[in-house]
């Protein structure tokens, strides 16, 4: 019975040995990825800004904004690698009670990488058939202190998000990536020409142009966005660089309440991730070696005893 045991033993340690290698080296790549249902409503706010509103046909400044965006998951567009999520964002003026732009995304990307896929429908706006690629709304699970090409939705393309510093977001370690455009022509707009200054002219096709300053802070463990500053302009300006229009023009900043949410739910992340690949490992490892040890001991301890017995066993009645 006890070298059953001590077998039995030997057996359970191995196999934990082994369950704990394979949870630190395979499983992870396997289970820790990006949800295909994602559902995040976040918030960022400005102060002293400047629009071109459509409603009251002028430039409004001073104004206080609004932009909320919903980003939500296409569980059955999505797969074991791939996720597809769809993004509406609504920015208001809230002075004037008015709004002031409309945009949507859908974008398929790799649930570990994050880098964005052309696949299952994806759009910006109208445009069915823009490239998406870069990173797209989230970067990688293991994000590192490098630069890193991020799909910008405005210009259409990839554009250099580049590290600036390690720092804490509501007691959470973050990385900083910071994405610089300047004075970028990126479409133009057909207008009567009174809108921009040119009353001699019943329209007139005029350059757009965009300056950003995008700021984010990245969760280096799950690659989740814990915070967000924008700064742009978008103005209409002639070939010279006159401008005749500023079509909006400010900062928006995420408001504390959705920086927490977003922090609460990476820290949640984090427990997981690491009873995934640490604490899941060591205890296996280290419950297999015992196991392992016990029952060696009790297998080579029933040995020696037999041994023993069968030395010392003698007939009954037996004379010298």
């Amino acid at each position: 019975m006890r070298r059953v045991l001590g077998l039995t033993l030997t057996g359970l340690g191995a196999f934990f040995i082994v369950l704990g290698l394979l949870l630190r080296f395979y499983l992870p790549g396997q289970v820790i990825k990006f949800p295909l249902n994602e559902y995040v409503v976040t918030t960022l706010t400005g102060h002293n800004m400047t629009y071109f509103s459509q409603k009251q046909v002028k430039e409004l400044t001073g104004i206080s904004a609004k932009a909320t965006s919903t980003v939500e998951g296409d569980v059955t567009a999505g797969s074991s690698s791939t996720a597809v999520w769809n993004d509406f964002t609504a920015v208001q003026d809230v002075t004037n009670h008015e709004p002031i732009s409309y945009s949507s995304q859908r974008s398929g990307f790799d649930r570990r990488t994050g880098v964005l896929v052309n696949c299952c429908g994806g759009y910006v706006n109208s445009n069915t058939k823009v490239n998406q690629s870069g990173q797209g709304y989230v970067w990688p699970i293991g994000t590192q202190k490098q630069t890193y090409q991020v799909f910008d939705t405005t210009l259409l393309k990839p554009e250099p998000f580049r590290y600036a510093g390690t720092t804490t977001v509501d007691g959470l370690t973050a990385y900083k990536f910071v994405e610089h455009v300047v004075n970028r022509q990126f479409t133009t707009q057909t207008l009567p020409g009174s809108l921009v200054g040119l009353s001699d002219q019943p329209s007139v096709k005029i350059p757009e142009y965009i300056t950003e300053t995008n700021t984010y802070w990245i969760d280096p463990v799950t690659g989740a966005v814990l915070n967000v500053n924008q700064n742009q302009s978008l103005t209409l300006q002639q070939p010279a660089g006159t401008v005749r229009l500023i079509l909006f023009q400010g900062t928006l900043t995420q408001t504390p309440q959705s920086t927490s949410a977003a922090v609460h739910l990476a820290g949640s992340s984090h427990t997981k991730i690491s009873w995934i690949q640490t604490i899941g490992p060591i205890v296996a490892v280290l419950l297999g070696i015992v196991l392992l040890i016990v029952g060696v001991a009790l297998t080579m301890l029933r040995e020696d005893s037999e041994e023993y017995e069968y030395e010392n066993d003698e007939p009954v009645g037996s004379t010298t």
